[in-house]
């Protein structure tokens, strides 16, 4: 049974209801020796305890979409086959567009969480070695006849840590919000693609690739992306790409963004970071060597002192000592054409919270609007 949802929900308040009723209806009818008749009681206030204790874990995992299943919860799902060194580029010198498509079966969400219209595939990652679930929704544009003819830009959207693929979708109501925006041409329409970034379950990878643990850069910047390409109407040149990600998925939005210029052209981050330290499981954040390298700080100083400074456009926002700063940073070291766009957020709006990311979706949609274009250059029918 899945941890999110209605079934899991209402499992959980019946068992809180028998745990109450118990004590009430035999706590004076137990019989035995007094030891027994004690232990008893105390299984049914230990029974009580725990059903509510499961209870508030539910109500706080619907609500922030933290853990899809007992696997990822418990840190036993694996999904990771092999890690290979892929070389920098992380294609392990495969040549990814001249590839043969490769089409997948899609069906609808298995969570009504996610809002209507959202489908999943099972994605085995070929270059990468990692396996896992990929939401995808579609604009309401993307089956008008009109534009039958139109390849759309993408956003892949990414979770925090402990983070579900549906969180986007789910708690943070993407689709539902987007799609009145898009239909009265108030947003551009964009597909939106939420991969499973949770694929070590008790560490958090940092979106890096390392060599016999996991590469879960290539995963999401390779093997999710040349799937979306195969199987939908979408861009697939840089221009026609985004990311957005809130806590440790804004660091990997932004790490990802400036390390793949020919990949991505914009990312929004809120309230992430730059060191990946900061996150305590961050396998980027224990190693020495890539906690420099995968700190977005360092890569634009790096394509700066080479003199590539990427054209990559960069949306931070976050409250002060919750990713302003971070933001303000990359803002002082960039130089033309990255361009960075800082905005706090008012340190009474609600902390490092899902409501705060949920309010942010039209204005940063907005602004990706403004960066990201389809592959044939236009929206119009």
């Amino acid at each position: 049974m899945s941890l999110t949802g209605t079934p899991f929900f209402l499992t959980s308040i019946a068992l809180l209801i028998v745990a109450l009723v118990l004590p009430l209806a035999l706590w004076s009818r137990i019989v035995g020796p007094r030891l027994v008749r004690g232990l008893a009681r105390l299984v049914m206030l230990v029974f009580a305890q725990v059903t509510a204790i499961t209870l508030v874990f539910v109500v706080v995992n619907d609500a922030n979409n933290l853990y899809d299943t007992w696997g990822d919860l418990l840190g036993t799902a694996g999904h990771v086959e092999e890690a290979r060194d892929l070389g920098p580029d992380g294609t392990g010198g495969k040549q990814i567009n001249n590839r043969p498509k490769r089409l997948q079966q899609f069906r609808p969400a298995d969570d009504p969480v996610v809002g209507s219209g959202v489908q999943m595939t099972d994605l085995k990652g070929t270059i990468s070695g990692v396996n896992g679930e990929v939401y995808v929704w579609l604009p309401p544009q993307y089956d008008d006849p009109a534009y039958r003819n139109t390849k759309f830009p993408v956003v892949e959207v990414l979770p925090g840590y402990p983070g579900s693929s549906k969180s986007w979708l789910g708690s943070l109501r993407a689709g539902e919000q987007l799609r009145p925006l898009m239909e009265r041409g108030e947003i551009k329409p964009f597909i939106l693609v939420a991969p499973r970034t949770n694929v070590l379950g008790t560490a958090d990878t940092g979106c890096v690739n390392i060599p016999g643990k996991v590469n879960a850069d290539s995963w999401l910047t390779v093997d999710v992306r040349q799937m979306v390409i195969d199987n939908f109407r979408a861009g697939d040149t840089p221009d026609a790409w985004g990311l957005a990600g809130y806590s440790a998925g804004a660091h990997c939005a932004t790490k990802l963004a400036l390390a793949h210029p020919d990949r991505y052209r914009a990312a929004v981050a809120m309230s992430g970071y730059n060191d990946p330290a900061i996150e305590r499981d961050s396998l980027a954040g224990k190693d020495p060597k890539l906690r420099v390298e995968s700190n977005p700080m360092n890569i634009l100083r790096s394509a700066n002192a080479a003199g590539k400074p990427p054209r990559t456009a960069l949306y931070v926002s976050g409250a002060s000592g919750d990713g302003y700063q971070a933001g303000l940073g990359l803002q002082q070291i960039a130089r033309k054409p990255t361009t960075v766009t800082v905005q706090q957020i008012p340190a009474g709006a609600g902390g490092h919270s899902t409501a705060v990311w949920k309010q942010q979706v039209p204005v940063t949609f907005a602004w990706l609007g403004r960066q990201i274009t389809a592959s044939n250059g236009t929206l119009s029918p």
